[in-house]
């Protein structure tokens, strides 16, 4: 069953850091504006919800609106009766449910039937909602009878105009089970999430990362209108467009949404700085990661690994792959990585084995997500942000791109990108291993004293070139560090598991972070992606 998860993805959804498949030509030219949106026809709406009167309306037109609000001083949106709202905790918030037979389009002529978030104290702000009809749109009214709640939830003391928070979208009503599963959710500041292939929730994008990192305290920018199109049928996008409002930008989004193996997004942003930013991020990415393979104490819990996300994975624009197995740092820490119109980029769960993690939550399904930019991006970084956390409650990975042009106030900028919400990256590559195992120990050699400052690291790969283990050509090790000295590298088949590893002791002084590198080859040609690691000394 796919839900918004548990208390922890509720707090991390309101705040904090918080296989090939392609859109068919309809879905990206409605994405560019070329095509309106399909008709529908109120009539079909039903009994139970609200509507306000129908406007004209046009992703242009939402656009001029995300311009002007950038060139005036920014207003706080609408949080009614906060102290009600704040009362609303996620005990409270569980219990009051949208009722299902007043989802829009429950009776047609969407494919995919929307139903709406109550606010709660994770989620305070009143976002607008409407349904889009052909050239117009109607707001969707607030009303508690759409609501199972209680007779004694304290929300029933809400204004009757108090709004909702969010919405989801729930499977094809050509399926029976509709009405309990969905698969995308808007929920949080610009937070949105959805199902992979496994069908389960994990970790989270969102509209645009403000100064993530920085002296300079972070800022969230929220959806505070959406725009909900209905898709013709099953095949086709469901089209949503969103208002994006904060203290330092203004922006229109379209979303194309269409349901496949998991769930693919084609995205157009259109953004318009209030004021200058000091780090602007792109399409960001936002999962957890407390410990794996590596990174765990004996006794800091009982189950093998915990995370939504393993490791960032990287496209450049050279074409080189990479590999980089994510961390749960000492200090907050800010890896960049400099590329010139990236080819994708995307946080992924490449562990799927339950036995890794031995939790009912199903670590082994959440999804992988990947970036793929639609135009030519340009010259920027890969920014990878990690936050210590002692828990799995906390989403402390971010993942965004930020261009090398400092962000300045006047500033507009129009990015076309993918989402690929799959189980693996949506474009492997067929002709290099994959690194599928970072492990790390006590350097030095069996059965004599092990040095102190020295640690022995074993990456292990799979698949490319190196599946035939018959073979006479084996593949040999490079092995690079920021500082320190390698030694002992050495290659091991391990055949039983179809996989090649690579061993290595890093002797290195201090406590200054390592940065280490590792790449195999067959002869004069790469047989791996490459692998790069940051090492902290001090957690070893």
């Amino acid at each position: 069953m796919s839900d918004l998860p548990n208390s922890r993805k509720a707090e991390r959804t309101a705040g904090g850091i918080g296989r090939r498949t392609l859109l068919g030509s309809a879905a990206t030219a409605m994405l560019a504006g070329l095509l309106p949106p399909v008709a529908t026809a109120w009539a079909q709406a039903p009994q139970g919800l609200r509507f306000g009167p129908a406007r004209p309306y046009s992703f242009d037109a939402l656009t001029e609106r995300a311009k002007q609000r950038a060139a005036k001083p920014y207003e706080a949106p609408r949080r009614p009766a906060p102290d009600i709202v704040s009362r609303i905790v996620y005990e409270v918030h569980g219990k009051i449910r949208f009722r299902p037979e007043d989802a829009l389009y429950a009776e047609g002529p969407g494919a995919y039937p929307a139903t709406f978030f109550h606010l709660g104290n994770y989620f305070p702000t009143a976002v607008a909602m409407h349904a889009v009809d052909g050239e117009e749109a109607r707001e969707i009214r607030y009303s508690p009878d759409n609501f199972d709640m209680p007779e004694d939830s304290i929300a029933r003391g809400l204004p009757p105009d108090a709004g909702f928070a969010g919405f989801r979208l729930h499977e094809s009503r050509e399926r029976d089970d509709w009405r309990t599963q969905d698969w995308v959710a808007f929920l949080g500041a610009s937070y949105f999430r959805a199902i992979g292939e496994l069908g389960q929730y994990g970790l989270s994008a969102r509209g645009i990362a403000i100064d993530t990192a920085t002296p300079t305290p972070e800022e969230f920018p929220q959806f505070v209108e959406f725009y909900i199109a209905p898709a013709k049928d099953a095949e086709a996008p469901v089209v949503i467009d969103a208002l994006l409002d904060g203290p330092s930008i203004a922006g229109a989004y379209r979303f194309a949404i269409q349901r496949t193996e998991g769930v693919v997004m084609d995205i157009e942003a259109r953004l318009f700085l209030r004021r200058d930013v000091g780090r602007l991020g792109i399409a960001p990415l936002t999962s957890m990661f407390w410990y794996a393979e590596y990174g765990r104490g004996r006794t800091l819990d009982w189950r093998p690994e915990i995370h939504d996300s393993d490791g960032l994975a990287m496209w450049t624009g050279s074409g080189e792959r990479i590999w980089r197995p994510l961390n749960n740092p000492p200090v907050t820490t800010t890896s960049t990585f400099a590329d010139d119109n990236p080819r994708g980029f995307g946080l992924l769960q490449r562990d799927r084995d339950f036995a890794r993690y031995l939790d009912g939550v199903r670590y082994d399904r959440r999804p992988s997500l990947w970036v793929e930019p639609l135009d030519n991006w340009g010259k920027g970084t890969v920014q990878c942000v990690e936050i210590p956390t002692d828990d799995e409650i906390h989403d402390n990975i971010g993942v965004f791109w930020t261009p090398a042009e400092p962000a300045r106030a006047g500033q507009s900028h129009t990015l076309r990108y993918r989402l690929h919400w799959l189980g693996e990256e949506p474009y492997p590559a067929e002709n290099v291993a994959h690194a599928v195992a970072t492990r790390m120990g006590r350097g030095g050699e069996p059965g004599k004293p092990r040095p102190k400052g020295v640690y022995k690291f074993a990456v292990e790969f799979a698949g490319g070139p190196l599946e035939d283990f018959e073979s006479e050509l084996k593949p040999e090790a490079v092995v690079e560090a920021s500082r320190g000295q390698v030694s002992h590298v050495f290659m091991t088949a391990l055949p039983e598991i179809g996989r090649w590893q690579c061993q290595f002791d890093l002797a290195a002084e201090g406590s200054a972070p390592v940065e280490l590198r590792v790449h195999l080859r067959v002869g004069d040609n790469a047989a791996s992606e490459t692998w790069l690691y940051q090492f902290h000394p001090s957690q070893a």
